[in-house]
């Protein structure tokens, strides 16, 4: 349900008329006009306007005379009500974009909320579907792959990892291919179980069979 922040229309007009007196548009000791105008003026009922002039009377800024009409007493009382009841209305506004700022807050984290739990869940779901994880290891120089095409070494048959880039000094070369040849200080990139960074290690620092 959605809370009324907006002061009565009465006092709305009440307060426009006090503005109205206090830049002296309506000047002490004048009549103003009748309530079947002033309706007229501002679109609502009489009755509207005769509850306005009323709260004018008891601040003493306006006297409702029987079949005279209606007349202004003091800009000085005037100028205190607009500036007493401008404030409160600046608050009340400042209240309701307050309201709705907090109610879009609120919105905007519940949307938060929501991306971080699929992102959460689809990492944990990629995590449960994917074993395999990516590794690096440097090729030292003394390594018996030295010169040797991947085609040459088999990698993948005789590791159980697949190369997925190779770092060269500042350059990175992304999925290698067969005739891509190892140098020194290269560093590979790879993919696979855990059991595979042994494995790996094993075999570019240790002479392996038909590897010459």
């Amino acid at each position: 349900m959605k809370e009324k922040i907006s002061p009565p229309v009465y006092s709305q007009i009440a307060l426009d008329i006090a503005l109205r007196i206090s830049r002296e548009e309506l000047k002490e000791n004048t009549k103003i006009y009748g309530r079947s105008v002033m309706s007229s003026e501002y679109g609502v009922s009489p009755e509207t306007i005769r509850r306005a002039l009323k709260l004018l009377e008891d601040m003493q800024i306006v006297e409702v005379r029987r079949n005279s009409g209606v007349v202004v007493l003091s800009v000085e009382k005037a100028q205190e009500y607009a500036q007493r009841f401008g404030e409160q209305n600046d608050t009340r506004r400042i209240e309701l974009n307050l309201k709705k700022l907090l109610a879009q807050q609120l919105s905007l984290n519940e949307q938060i909320g929501e991306m971080v739990s699929h992102l959460v869940r689809t990492n944990d779901k990629f995590s449960k579907s994917n074993p395999f994880q990516n590794y690096e290891i440097d090729i030292p120089a003394d390594s018996p792959l030295l010169g040797k095409s991947l085609m040459e070494l088999m990698f993948w048959h005789k590791t159980g990892a697949t190369i997925i880039a190779i770092r060269r000094k500042d350059k990175l070369i992304l999925s290698p291919g067969p005739y891509a040849v190892l140098l020194e200080d290269d560093t590979l990139i790879f993919v696979g179980d855990i059991s595979t960074i042994e494995t790996v290690s094993n075999y570019i620092t240790q002479p392996q069979p038909g590897v010459e």
